[in-house]
């Protein structure tokens, strides 16, 4: 007796397990479809936003100057990394979709401090890609697209590291390998927004990579104007424009800490006519006073200061491009006059200038031994006009001969000098920021 009821328990026991099997097995094939569902429409929402993107190719007429990417961020409006169309007249436009290129004359808005730039594209629609304006979290899975190879969609992931100020700019840092041929790329979160445009620079001796966060794309987009030629960006003036600016009367510098009037002169036609091109694109506005120097001066336009946070390190970034050096004779560095920074002769043969960076003499009085010894030091004879008001006025002599002036103060010299007794760090970085608030033109 007791064996047959063995015998029954076992037989129940198999047949229980093997009702269990069935549902199982179709469990696993229900969740292999849904895997294979959820892939699909993966791939068809990657493929729809491959109509988004491009590659992109900017030519100075016919010779072509930079290469790489760019995305649509409205039906007709792409956005990609401004260094890649500075000088540019025209940018070739190539979906990553296998359509027909397209070309873009012009642009609606740009940031060169982010270096960013938005192409207007007359030719086509397109949809586009979403952004992500918020903060992306840490550990955020990151994706960038490259173009079809077949029929497979390549996707390229990292993560985000995180959001942090780099060279004064915010960037996310991310871990993905971000080549030359990908910048200006979208960088993905998981929802398939943009978190920004990707590139990769040497910082602290390491090869990093980037994005530039959308908060700012949106920005541009908001203030966006109507379409403008490519060509006015380029970093030299026509003849027309440098007519125009010989005609201007000056220039107001408002600072937190009062106004200063400047005068840029017509014989450094080059840098008068940048500085006024920088001041109309409001590239100034924000920007830290970031080294104050006694019995010397205060010194501005540094591009990583707009950002800066307490203490940190700045005055190493400008436009992204020098200017050649301009020496006037009769032009000398007495107390007021305004002239352009630039890297040491070590670095620096040509001793060409920074790009947007610029100084104010505020100096101090020298006396004559002091000058002859600087002559000695610098190879150099001073006229009798200049020792008379570096004895008089003051000024910077030790400058002269090696450094360009491009301008002087005509009224606020007052705030200079405020300016120049506040507490500094051993960076010569005021404790305290002082920023530019704006400089507005006086016609």
């Amino acid at each position: 007796m007791n064996r047959i009821v063995a015998i029954l328990f076992i037989a129940l026991y198999l047949l229980s397990c093997g009702t269990k099997e069935k549902p199982a097995k179709e469990n696993t094939a229900k969740a292999s479809e849904t895997k294979e569902a959820q892939k699909q429409n993966d791939d068809e929402e990657w493929a729809e936003i491959l109509s988004a993107l491009v590659k992109i190719d900017s030519y100075d007429g016919s010779r072509i100057l930079e290469s790489g990417q760019g995305f649509f961020v409205g039906e007709n409006l792409v956005v990609t990394k401004y260094s890649l169309v500075i000088n540019a007249t025209q940018v070739k436009l190539t979906p990553f979709d296998g359509e027909k290129a397209f070309i873009a004359t012009r642009f609606v808005a740009f940031d060169r401090i982010n270096d960013l730039i938005i192409l207007q594209v007359d030719s086509v629609k397109r949809t586009p890609v979403a952004l992500f304006t918020g903060v992306a979290p840490q550990t955020a899975k990151s994706i960038y697209v490259a173009p079809k190879t077949g029929k497979t969609i390549q996707l390229f992931s990292g993560k985000v590291l995180n959001l942090a100020t780099v060279r004064g700019t915010k960037l996310y840092r991310i871990t993905n390998l971000i080549r030359n041929s990908q910048i200006g790329a979208p960088v993905f979160v998981s929802n398939r927004k943009a978190i920004g445009v990707a590139f990769s620079a040497t910082v602290d001796y390491k090869q990093q990579s980037f994005a530039i966060p959308s908060m700012y794309i949106s920005e541009m987009l908001n203030k966006r104007e109507d379409a403008k030629a490519l060509e006015v960006l380029k970093t030299t003036s026509n003849a027309k424009i440098a007519a125009e600016n010989a005609k201007i009367k000056g220039l107001v510098l408002e600072t937190e800490a009062g106004d200063i009037t400047l005068k840029l002169f017509n014989e450094t036609p080059a840098y008068r006519d940048n500085f006024i091109r920088l001041a109309k694109e409001h590239y100034f506005d924000s920007l830290l006073v970031h080294r104050v120097i006694a019995d010397f001066g205060i010194q501005s336009g540094a591009a990583d200061t707009r950002y800066a946070e307490p203490k940190a390190s700045v005055g190493w970034k400008g436009p992204g491009y020098t200017i050649p050096s301009h020496i006037v004779p009769g032009l000398y560095h007495k107390r007021g006059m305004i002239g352009s920074p630039r890297k040491p002769d070590t670095h620096n043969q040509r001793r060409r200038s920074d790009g947007s960076q610029f100084y104010i003499v505020s100096g101090r009085i020298y006396y004559d031994h002091e000058l002859d010894d600087l002559e000695k030091q610098n190879d150099y004879k001073f006229s009798a006009a200049q020792r008379n008001a570096y004895k008089t006025i003051g000024g910077a002599p030790h400058l002269d001969g090696t450094y360009t002036i491009f301008g002087e103060v005509i009224s606020g010299m007052d705030v200079v000098d405020k300016i120049v007794k506040v507490k500094t760090d051993d960076r010569w970085r005021p404790v305290e920021d002082i920023r530019i608030k704006q400089v507005s033109i006086l016609k």
